[in-house]
């Protein structure tokens, strides 16, 4: 297919890239073009100096940017020089509402939006094993799962517009109680005096097992935090999440107060640290 991607940040660059090595024709552009130049004499594809440029005339459009008003913003300029009936796919983590109100915007143009926020983190961008929950059309979704299977191992439609944002925001509801429950089992495991590598071992293999502790508890127990995914990051979307749940009623309390410490970290100068580090928050206060 012709395609653009918008976004060469650490998830983009690589996904693009998987594209590019399928076969498909692929333009990218980033609002730092440096990024896109590097993407482009890496890679061998092209690079355009603005999202119109590089949506002139493509089948199937791609952004992973960084929040609601950069969706709107790209997509808003990209869209009327898109090809006729072509598919726009938003890889970005967003609220439902915009992923609502730009579907309704392409329809209106003749094109076809759909939210696709992506699970796996940077190392699932490079290795081409992501996940994708999407919302939106049907047939849409059916014509360009084949392309997304490039750098995704699972892809899924999980009903109309802005069923994929909510669905991802279920998998951070997951992802913070998780590893706010690991961050406390190896301090607890400091606490007692007891030899951590030997407690995963203990633990590991039974109920308690999950990615993040074969992946993670290790990185805690030595105070490594530098593993992609950023506390400023995960910030924005529970405050999505949190945000939905005020409007559709759920109680999350876990949540609310996973997200307090995330602030915490960012108060320690955490910012950039990934979101394992609310391990580091429970050893700054053991001090």
């Amino acid at each position: 297919m012709k395609i653009a991607f918008a976004g060469m940040g650490v998830m983009g660059a690589p996904m693009a890239g998987h594209l590019k090595r399928a076969g498909h024709d692929v333009t990218v552009f980033n609002r730092s073009p440096a990024k896109a130049e590097a993407w482009a004499a890496a890679h061998g594809g092209r690079w355009a100096p603005t999202a119109k440029d590089a949506a002139e005339g493509v089948e199937l459009f791609v952004l992973c940017v960084g929040n609601d008003d950069d969706v709107r913003q790209v997509v808003t300029e990209a869209l009327p020089v898109l090809a006729p009936g072509a598919v726009i796919v938003d890889h970005t983590t967003t609220s439902a509402k915009v992923a609502r109100e730009m579907a309704e915007l392409a329809a209106a143009s003749g094109r076809t939006f759909l939210d696709a926020p992506v699970s796996g983190g940077q190392a699932g961008a490079e290795n081409g094993t992501l996940t994708v929950m999407a919302g939106g059309d049907a047939a849409a979704f059916a014509r360009v799962e084949p392309v997304l299977g490039a750098y995704a191992k699972a892809t899924r439609l999980m009903g109309p517009a802005g069923a994929g944002q909510l669905t991802k925001m279920v998998n951070q509801i997951c992802i913070a109680g998780v590893v706010q429950g690991l961050a406390e089992a190896v301090h607890f495991a400091k606490c007692a005096g007891l030899d951590t590598t030997a407690a995963y071992e203990a633990v590991s293999k039974g109920a308690a097992q999950s990615w993040q502790m074969d992946n993670r508890w290790k990185t805690m127990a030595e105070n490594r935090f530098d593993f992609g995914f950023a506390v400023d990051w995960m910030r924005k979307d529970l405050g999505l999440v949190l945000d939905e749940a005020r409007a559709n009623g759920a109680n999350l309390a876990l949540t609310a107060l996973v997200d307090q410490f995330y602030s915490e970290v960012q108060a320690m100068g955490g910012s950039r640290w990934d979101t394992s580090s609310l391990a580091a928050r429970l050893e700054d206060r053991r001090r």
